[in-house]
């Protein structure tokens, strides 16, 4: 017995409180699966029963459960099958042909201008494609300008072939070629279908009375509930999650690394100041103020207030020195000066900080005004702002992540020993160290890590000892070294939590739903024997 949507109807007009089967929850749809599961040999699948019934597939997975909440009157199966459909876009050219057989129909054959053949709405589009299949020609010397004619006289339009094809159900008949290239034209998606395959439960009957859920007082005076049925509490259902807050990934992964530089002994630095002048983000650290990172291209200028009104000008003085003077220790050794008229107007522009070395150099010369000097551990996570050119792995604004050790003669040595200690605790131990550049370290080590997914060593960060012109001016003693490193914060959660593009972690193009659902974060931080490797 195969009841039509009519037949549907008919039950759900018919069907009265208080009768045996289902009722409504439990209803019509619920009652023909029932008859039809009777009948059935091994079982059913929604997805075919909804189809048969004329009525939407949730209606019959509404059902299962219905029924699936009495017990084990059905046992229902979750299954995925994937299937191929078309775009509305596909559709429409399933019906009225591909845009480029439309530019091809356009063209008579006396020709047609260009410029009015690229107003029409399939022009732009169909025009390649058309000419990419040599179906028509460009004329570029016609009096009154390019002019399009046809190369043929009739042709196939194999695109509205293929959608026909899918959309009448025989998708296995094209090639994983011809697919792809459909995708790519964003006229055919790949969808999951989830259904049932529902059989005959141990407890399974066509006529089902339905279950009490609420003892209601009528029931008790009238003493009807001794001869009624109740639904069994599920005391292993889980409530309803309270409304709450959640954590962005970006914060999760930025508590994992705060932790783990507490526990290695470092102090944080504040870093609320994401307007800082240009003095201690770029002299401060001994960079020239004709460096390339100082221009509009690169670094964000504020325009009000365009200038820093209180600077340290004992401390900028000192600076400037060593800029357009060089320096000289008391052990007779002296810098190279960079041989320019250093510029206070220059030193005093606003800008969104380009990093997050700014707020070290403010920390250390704080530390340089304590007599006597006192070893310390800084470190800070917090945005900074870049003129990037924005894609996938690069946006205007980014964290890094920020070390620092200042002490009495430290050395390369002692820089490696840390950073070899920190990535361990990341969970990195196979590490290798490349000589590189920065203007205020020397020396300089780029920090390469062997991704074992990949297969090939990766930048994890970059590092280097701060050098003495920038130290000095401070106030710093001259045997006190400092030690830096840093990296990105969005480059290891993208990594953790499997995102390509980093406009799917920050930005408005963010998913909500991502955020509510990312799981904590859990660094891999099982200790392992380290290895490190200098490359040459």
């Amino acid at each position: 017995w195969a009841p039509s949507s009519l037949h549907v109807l008919q039950l759900f007009s018919h069907t009265q409180d208080g009768d045996t089967l289902t009722a409504m929850a439990d209803g019509p749809v619920a009652e023909l699966l029932l008859r039809r599961l009777e009948a059935a040999d091994g079982g059913l699948d929604s997805a075919e029963l909804a189809a048969e019934l004329g009525v939407e597939h949730q209606a019959v997975v509404g059902a299962v459960k219905s029924l699936q909440a009495l017990g084990e009157v059905i046992e229902a199966e979750l299954r995925s099958t994937k299937r191929w459909e078309l775009t509305a876009e596909g559709e429409d050219i399933a019906r009225e042909g591909s845009h480029e057989a439309r530019v091809f129909r356009s063209v008579p054959p006396e020709g047609l201008a260009q410029s009015e053949l690229m107003r029409l709405p399939s022009g732009k589009v169909g025009f390649s494609k058309a000419m990419s299949n040599k179906w028509i020609r460009v004329d570029k010397s016609a009096a009154d300008g390019p002019r399009v004619f046809r190369v043929v006289d009739s042709m196939e339009d194999e695109v509205q072939r293929r959608l026909q094809l899918v959309q009448g159900g025989q998708a296995e008949k094209l090639g994983e070629k011809e697919k792809s290239e459909l995708r790519k034209r964003k006229l055919l998606t790949e969808v999951t279908l989830k259904t049932y395959w529902v059989s005959k439960g141990s407890a399974f009957s066509t006529s089902i009375s339905k279950q009490e859920t609420e003892l209601s007082p009528e029931m008790i005076s009238s003493g009807s509930w001794r001869d009624r049925p109740f639904k069994s509490y599920n005391f292993a259902a889980r409530g309803v999650l309270p409304d709450s807050g959640h954590l962005h990934p970006l914060l999760k992964v930025r508590s994992q690394f705060r932790q783990i530089f507490l526990e290695m002994g470092f102090t944080e630095m504040p870093t609320d100041n994401f307007i800082e002048s240009s003095f201690w983000n770029f002299d401060a650290l001994f960079q020239p103020q004709q460096h390339p990172a100082r221009d509009q291209h690169d670094t964000f200028f504020l325009q009000d207030p365009a200038e820093a009104l209180q600077l340290p000008m004992d401390y900028v003085q000192r600076v400037k020195r060593t800029h357009s003077q060089g320096h000289t220790w008391t052990s007779g050794l002296s810098s190279r000066r960079y041989k320019y008229n250093w510029k206070l107007d220059e030193a005093r522009k606003n800008l969104l900080r380009t990093h997050t070395t700014s707020a070290s150099a403010r920390a250390l010369y704080r530390l340089a005004q304590k007599k006597p000097f006192t070893p310390a551990k800084y470190f800070s996570i917090d945005r900074v702002f870049r003129n990037e050119t924005l894609d996938a792995t690069h946006l205007a604004e980014f964290h890094q992540i920020e070390g620092v050790v200042a002490d009495h003669g430290l050395t390369l040595g002692h820089l490696m020993g840390v950073l070899r200690e920190f990535f361990t605790k990341l969970g990195i131990t196979q590490l290798r160290f490349k000589p590189a550049y920065n203007p205020y370290t020397e020396p300089s080590m780029e920090v390469f890590s062997y991704h074992q997914g990949l297969k090939k060593w990766v930048e994890v960060g970059n590092s280097g000892i701060f050098r003495p012109e920038m130290l000095l001016p401070m106030g710093l003693p001259e045997n006190v070294s400092v030690i830096a490193w840093g990296l990105s914060l969005e480059r290891p959660t993208m990594i953790k939590y499997g995102i390509n593009n980093i406009r799917e972690l920050v930005g408005h193009k963010v998913n909500l739903q991502m955020v509510y659902d990312s799981p904590l974060c859990r660094l891999d931080t099982e200790p392992r024997p380290a290895q490190t490797q200098v490359a040459a």
